[in-house]
């Protein structure tokens, strides 16, 4: 990939002379044949669905007023067609497989250190590194449990992998329900395309939570544990929970003891085998981690630690998700796996590498600076759409602590036939698939596109302005 700024982008319904590309070939005459403003009334009866559904996401920094909102859904689907969506899910599996692999080698015999591939102290020394997790053996030795990897797609087949999100990945209730709510108002599509189902992710996430309990625990226990109603992801935390039939606490609805985990009951005590955790690790026990927290359980990683409760995801992912360590996952892949990348990487500068930075600094207009701890499209730079003030301003930011940062290439992110105020129009997107490992590795047909509903934006986190749409992986 030519690490310019790249600037011809990739249609996925139309080619360059205007056809329709095979795999959108049946939506596009059902579209053309479409009478005047269905789409619009089909997308305001959308809006109404998930606003009685409660489908919101809290932004924070803004007034209570504006801190939640209703995530913006887009009724054009993203087609994909069986053979390609094979090619990902195999190279999807290859990768989560080598960031677990990757995260029990760091905790225990650190043999991709000894073998220089990456350095002591990219991994020690990282914030996310958990020294207490050193030598604790995990079921499976699976420490992502659910992984959300971020790809973007820049020609036909021609994907790359932007970021892994092995903490607390989140957004996959939005695409159980943006597929609901498109069977409920286009029924008619999915009778004229074979469309791969993926209802049944909750239960198998169950059945991956089920996989990671203590041995010997025939019927384990499973909750949600999540950090409450003003989270951002509380409405995902409330519908994984209840889709799989499991309760939803918060910290101070368990406690441990004797190194046992239990659940307050209206019938006493309760033990809990598996919690899938959607609070970060420096608030899950404040007796280990942050003792001003009030989200966590006290003793919980004593539990843990013992193998009397699991946690999914583990304690210290963050070390394979962290932006930096993105750069030797590929390595990872050949050195756990024996195996070429299947996917690979956007061209990644360190800039905590001295030649990197020079070359960042000189070109910061061309490209996109991230923080290596940074998410939800906070605290980036996108160099061609901002302004002389605020790449000098982020220039000063990368001087004080360059190895906060890494740099990429503006990328062409491909574009999808969106609705906007002036009909549909094309508009950049990306895909968040979602993986769950567990006794095997198991992902659903597709998985979440988000797309950047401004003209010209290539920003498509909802905190950020973008949206969500349905996405479609057709059978053979």
């Amino acid at each position: 990939m030519d690490t310019k700024t790249l600037k011809k982008y990739f249609n996925e319904m139309y080619a360059d002379n205007g056809a329709v590309r095979d795999i959108y070939e049946r939506y596009g005459n059902w579209l053309k044949d479409l009478p005047d403003g269905t789409l619009e009334r089909r997308n305001a009866e959308a809006e109404l669905l998930f606003r009685r559904l409660g489908i919101t996401f809290a932004v924070y920094g803004e007034d209570a007023g504006e801190a939640e909102r209703l995530i913006p859904f887009d009724i054009v689907p993203r087609i994909f067609g069986a053979s390609e969506w094979q090619r990902l899910e195999l190279g999807l599996k290859q990768r989560v497989r080598a960031l677990n692999a990757f995260l029990h080698d760091i905790y225990h015999d650190q043999e991709i250190i000894k073998a220089g591939i990456i350095t002591e102290q990219q991994v020690l020394n990282n914030a996310q590194y958990r020294p207490e997790m050193k030598g604790v053996n995990l079921p499976n030795q699976v420490y992502a449990h659910i992984a959300g990897i971020d790809l973007v797609r820049i020609a036909e087949n021609d994907f790359y992998v932007l970021e892994d999100n092995l903490r607390t990945p989140s957004g996959v209730s939005y695409m159980l329900e943006n597929r609901k709510t498109m069977m409920r108002l286009f029924p008619e599509l999915f009778v004229k395309h074979a469309v791969e189902p993926v209802e049944h992710y909750p239960q198998m996430l169950l059945n991956t939570l089920r996989e990671a309990a203590p041995p010997n625990v025939a019927y384990p226990v499973i909750v949600v544990m999540t950090p409450g109603s003003y989270n951002s992801a509380y409405f995902e935390h409330a519908y994984l929970a209840s889709q799989m039939g499991v309760e939803l606490v918060e910290g101070q609805d368990l406690f441990v003891h004797q190194q046992k985990v239990y659940m307050h009951t209206t019938e006493g005590p309760q033990q809990v085998h598996v919690i899938y955790r959607r609070v970060d690790d420096d608030f899950i026990d404040p007796r280990v981690f942050r003792p001003d927290s009030t989200l966590g359980v006290p003793g919980l990683m004593e539990a843990y630690c013992s193998g009397n409760v699991a946690l999914a995801n583990g304690v210290g992912t963050g070390v394979a998700d962290d932006k930096s360590t993105y750069l030797f996952v590929p390595e990872m892949i050949r050195f756990y796996l024996g195996e070429a990348p299947i996917l690979s990487n956007v061209p990644t500068w360190r800039l905590s590498e001295s030649e990197d930075l020079s070359y960042v600094l000189a070109h910061l207009p061309e490209l996109v600076v991230k923080e290596v701890q940074g998410s939800g499209g906070y605290g980036m730079l996108v160099g061609p759409t901002s302004s002389k003030a605020e790449i000098e301003a982020y220039r000063l930011r990368i001087l004080a602590e360059p190895a906060k940062f890494i740099a990429q290439p503006t990328l062409a992110l491909s574009s999808c036939p969106t609705l906007v105020e002036s009909g549909v129009a094309p508009r950049h997107v990306d895909l968040r698939p979602f993986v769950l490992s567990g006794k095997d590795v198991r992902i659903v047909p597709g998985g979440l596109t988000r797309v950047a509903l401004t003209e010209g934006s290539l920003v498509v986190n909802s905190s950020q302005g973008g949206g969500t749409k349905d996405t479609w992986v057709l059978e053979d």
